[in-house]
């Protein structure tokens, strides 16, 4: 877990003088940002991914590449004879020779993220700890922590929005059969990985992106396999708790998840069996919110508070943000609505109302909501459904746009609470004509 105070990575980074003196690699295809400027979006040519090639200098808006971690690993791997042939120190273990290794590596986690697939490149030394995860681990010890928000917006695609550099960023395409493409779908970025949850023809199934390799896998399995349940990360570990088994009945038992290990613990079960509801930390426990439960299944408007040193559940009443009344003209029950949209930012706790476009903020003293201002006015939803509301490091990030027509845009939309009330930057926006089907944030 995180331990101390967080080092975040300066919001500035993309304005480094040597950054605009070089060419840029990146470990993933990616283009700029488009905000406010009429710019179109990136056009793909087709290309598989992995390819590595030099970015050229241009003078249009964005760049694309295809540029991989795995990538640069196979295209090293193959010059790595002609290198040492060559004299080079492609072996030295000491990294920056002039500093030693452990000054070295001081200096790497101060880097971005986003540089550690041209790092890669230089020797067998700095791949092998990048590639390792070693450099993540000694960031994470050290309370550096850099977020990306991860989005699918298509059913096999998914994307990667670096708010520091205001760039997307694609992610190699999901493949998998039928079952899992229209099958419900959750997500949840730990540690390196993202891992997206559905069902295939016979069973429940987990796709694991891996940041280290750039590359999909499956053959991970819950001990007790689930769909809509709530989840949160912190550091390299996961709690997902509640949802529904492959008979459809709702749960109340909880795993753990450590991404270093790869192993899976049960917790102790929730006192309420619920499914859609929602997760988060906040001051070092695991908070559960809202969701549907009961033999009648109703709206359950309380949440429960899982404390990881003793190992109990504590119910909290009212701690949902959501509607508990008559469904108001055109509008669904509050039992169709998405789970509750939900977010901690420096262990306070937010929530975005889609149906009155406001943020709210719950008091801890008095266990109520109040509203702090309002969502980005081009926010839409379908009654909550396609609209991500994330912290990423000291921000709210709010990920939605409107569509009509088969055409539209999303907008990445930014808020740091600690500046005053809800004031929302643009931070990015592109074309696209579905609404967001999944979000992650991933802070390594």
């Amino acid at each position: 877990m995180l331990e101390e105070r967080p080092c975040l990575v300066s919001r500035d980074y993309h304005s480094r003088p040597c950054e605009r003196e070089s060419n840029w690699l990146m470990p993933y295809k990616t283009e700029t940002a488009e905000v406010q400027q009429g710019k179109r979006p990136l056009e793909t040519n087709g290309e598989e991914d992995g390819v590595v090639r030099k970015v050229s200098k241009h003078s249009g808006d964005y760049i694309d590449t295809e540029l991989s971690i795995g990538g640069i690993l196979m295209s090293s791997r193959d010059q790595s004879g002609n290198q040492q042939h060559a004299g080079d120190n492609s072996d030295s273990s000491s990294l920056i020779a002039a500093i030693g290794p452990d000054n070295s590596i001081n200096c790497l986690i101060r880097c971005s993220r986003a540089d550690y697939g041209l790092i890669a490149s230089l020797n067998r030394s700095f791949r092998t700890l990048v590639s390792s995860g070693e450099l993540y681990k000694v960031r994470r010890i050290n309370g550096v922590v850099e977020h990306w928000v991860y989005f699918s917006c298509q059913l096999l695609e998914w994307e990667a929005f670096d708010p520091i550099r205001r760039r997307w960023m694609h992610l190699p395409r999901m493949y998998s059969n039928d079952c899992f493409v229209f099958a419900d779908k959750e997500s949840l970025a730990v540690g390196t990985e993202l891992l997206v949850f559905g069902r295939d023809a016979t069973s429940h199934v987990i796709y694991q992106y891996s940041l280290l390799t750039n590359t999909w896998t499956t053959g991970m399995s819950m001990n007790e396999p689930r769909c809509l349940f709530g989840s949160a990360s912190l550091g390299e570990v996961a709690i997902l708790a509640g949802g529904c088994d492959s008979h459809g009945h709702i749960l109340s038992s909880a795993e753990l998840y450590n991404s270093e290990t790869r192993m899976w613990n049960t917790l102790p079960s929730m006192k309420k069996a619920r499914k859609m509801c929602s997760a988060v930390f906040m001051d070092g426990k695991f908070y559960v919110i809202g969701g549907i439960g009961g033999a009648d299944s109703k709206l359950l408007t309380c949440g429960e508070e899982y404390d990881l040193a003793t190992g109990t559940w504590t119910e909290i009443p009212n701690m949902s943000p959501v509607r508990t009344g008559a469904a108001r003209d055109n509008e669904p029950p509050a039992t169709s609505e998405a789970p509750p949209l939900i977010a901690v930012v420096n262990n306070e706790l937010y929530a975005a109302d889609y149906a009155d476009m406001k943020v709210r903020k719950y008091n801890k003293d008095s266990r109520a909501w109040i509203t702090v201002g309002r969502l980005p006015e081009r926010a839409d939803s379908m009654y909550g459904w396609g609209l991500a509301f994330r912290a990423c490091g000291d921000r709210l990030i709010v990920i939605g746009g409107p569509r009509n027509a088969g055409e539209g845009f999303i907008e990445v939309n930014s808020w740091v609470p600690s500046e005053g009330p809800p004031r929302w930057d643009v931070l990015g926006q592109k074309r696209s004509a579905s609404f967001v089907y999944n979000c992650a944030v991933m802070g390594c």
